[in-house]
């Protein structure tokens, strides 16, 4: 079914802070900035943005710009089509709300390896599918107090890890920090392996230290998880009260599949860097010291 968009005078209802005259400045400065896509980015996109910045106008702007700057530069916006890589993405990777809030009240997004056969983990794919299902779920539930992503590493080999792409990696790390329009609040790696410590120390470099200390390492066997999101939340096979691994997959494949036309209208919403005051922004400029040999991880 196609997403509906969630209602603005929803967002000023559940957040007292939110003014429809802050909405208003930031459009007006919008309408000034011929780089950005103003006609296409909606009130709900400001009402994202300003709630992710704890309605700080001026924080509020520079996010906006540097959001869609992203988009307009990073190949995991590039194309987003229900494609067959895609659909080889979530049916590998489930990516998927779960059905209660965390014991804070935040959005839990879980993520489970489906389908261990490393030839079909494409890293740049699953990072796609992410964050289209995120783009997804705040288009259709606003905003929330935070997002916790659960990442289950059951079935993961060190073998899966070798297959990721820095380059896409510091990307995803980057806007996930930096610009998208939440306010990320716990990051956990559950059913933890034997190099998941080696896996954290190659992925350090491209993670803030507010990113690094909300992360949490959970064992195999530990229920520490659950001092944070009750165990009833977790699918079937994982001890909870949720559906099954293959249900949750095939319903958030089918959300994708259905809204094709809303990632057709999302991908209007580009920077034309050559209207930008000054420099023109560029993956060079974003990140002047990635070096290109630093392509795979390599875990020993």
């Amino acid at each position: 079914m196609s997403v509906v968009e969630y209602s603005v005078q929803n967002e000023y209802d559940k957040n007292p802070q939110l003014t429809a005259e802050d909405v208003e400045e930031i459009r007006k400065w919008l309408k000034n900035q011929l780089h950005l896509p103003h006609s296409y980015i909606t009130d709900l996109d400001i009402v994202l943005a300003h709630h992710r910045c704890g309605y700080d106008i001026e924080m509020t702007k520079r996010v906006i710009d540097l959001n869609y700057t992203l988009r307009t530069l990073f190949t995991f916006y590039s194309y987003r089509q229900p494609d067959k890589s895609l659909e080889r993405a979530c049916h590998t990777w489930l990516i998927t709300p779960l059905n209660m809030p965390t014991l804070k009240g935040y959005r839990a997004v879980y993520c489970h390896l489906l389908d261990p056969d490393v030839k079909n983990f494409v890293y740049s794919d699953v990072v796609r599918a992410f964050i289209m299902i995120m783009d997804l779920l705040l288009y259709e539930e606003g905003t929330w107090p935070g997002v916790a992503v659960v990442v289950d590493m059951n079935n993961v080999t060190i073998s899966h890890t070798t297959g990721i792409d820095l380059n896409v990696a510091q990307e995803f790390f980057y806007f996930l920090q930096e610009a998208m329009f939440i306010q990320l609040k716990e990051f956990h790696f559950i059913n933890a392996p034997s190099f998941v410590d080696k896996l954290l120390s190659m992925l350090k470099p491209i993670m803030t230290l507010k990113m690094l200390d909300m992360i949490k390492v959970h064992q195999v066997g530990s229920d520490s998880l659950y001092r944070y999101i009750s165990k009833a939340a977790l699918p079937k096979e994982m001890g909870g009260q949720n559906k099954n691994l293959a249900t949750l997959r095939d319903e958030i494949w089918e959300k994708v599949k259905a809204n094709s036309q809303f990632f057709e209208e999302e991908a209007k919403k580009r920077v034309d860097e050559s209207k930008r005051p000054g420099t023109p922004m560029t993956i060079t400029s974003i990140f002047p010291s990635m070096e290109c040999s630093f392509k795979k991880l390599c875990i020993d």
